[in-house]
């Protein structure tokens, strides 16, 4: 087995450490990196990563991360890694998956062919993302890069239990697209599961048509795969509520929260819980007891050994 060498982007150091406690045999990529006034950006490698294995981490939550991610993961196998593998804990752009009005540019795509182009190694590059919006994003990947979808589905159904305790719950999602997902995890936990229907009325406002379980009395547990703005998660709350349910709690994979998304949950004051992951840096900024934060840390690592 060839050495690890572990990097990561500027915005994931957090998660590069955490790795590093746990798999200590993995050794610690070092990079230079400066920026300048006119807004580029200085990369070096001050790590010889030739004939080694290189995990790199990075989400690509803007344009300036993807792109940092592109030019190390580029400079490494330039410097002779003997592998690439790139771990990218929230893949930006998941939502544009799919042009739905002519001229729409399918970013999930584009980002995907980026990424494509990079040289091959000796022993391959690979792509792992974890808790895909859509699944059909890995075929979007072209030439020697191996994409690699991995479920965070133990670490909710441990959230899920986490929040109920001994009550018992219903596993709900916030539209009629989660539904299977959700249902493949109440199965799994032998609870019942829940999804609304949803009519869209413009590209910001939905209205909530039915839903297909009852929840009377129960403590429902939303689960979607991301949390941007909390929009269509309050919608979804306030009609499990009004269905006649005791408890809202919330759990999510990708805890964006953007435009002041977690004060405008809090604030709602109908969820007395969130869980999420910490695959976007967004979520470590929040410091309320109403958060929980579990690592993915465990779930990369156990896939490298």
């Amino acid at each position: 087995m060839p050495h690890r060498i572990l990097f990561a982007t500027q915005r994931y150091q957090y998660l590069k450490d955490r790795l590093l406690t746990l798999v200590p045999e993995w050794e610690e990529g070092k990079l230079d990196i400066r920026d300048f006034p006119d807004g580029e950006h200085y990369h070096r490698i001050n790590s010889n990563v030739t004939n080694k294995e290189v995990i790199l981490l990075g989400g690509t939550i803007d344009d300036k991360e993807t792109l940092e991610l592109f030019d190390i993961a580029h400079g490494c196998i330039q410097e002779g890694a003997c592998a690439v593998n790139i771990v990218i804990p929230f893949f930006g752009y998941s939502t544009m998956e799919r042009a739905v009005k002519s001229g729409e540019i399918v970013k999930a795509k584009t980002r995907a062919i980026l990424f494509s182009t990079l040289p091959p190694t000796t022993s391959g590059n690979k792509i792992l993302m974890l808790d895909l919006h859509v699944d059909g994003i890995t075929y979007y990947f072209e030439n020697s890069i191996r994409p690699v979808h991995l479920y965070g589905k133990d670490l909710v159904k441990e959230a899920a239990l986490e929040i109920a305790g001994d009550r018992p719950f219903v596993l709900a999602s916030t539209d009629a697209g989660r539904a299977k997902w959700v249902e493949s995890l109440a199965n799994d936990l032998h609870v019942s599961a829940a999804f609304v229907f949803k009519k869209r009325l413009s590209g910001e406002e939905t209205h909530i048509t039915a839903i297909s379980a009852d929840v009377q009395d129960k403590l429902v547990i939303i689960y979607d795969d991301m949390i941007r703005t909390g929009g269509s998660l309050i919608n979804a709350a306030e009609a499990y509520l009004q269905a006649g349910a005791s408890e809202i709690a919330v759990i999510t994979t990708h805890g964006i929260f953007a435009g002041n998304g977690f004060n405008k949950i809090k604030q709602s004051g109908i969820i007395k819980r969130v869980i999420c992951t910490d695959t976007h840096p967004n979520a470590l900024t929040i410091k309320d007891e109403m958060l929980t934060i579990k690592s993915v840390d465990k779930l990369i690592a156990d896939y490298f050994n």
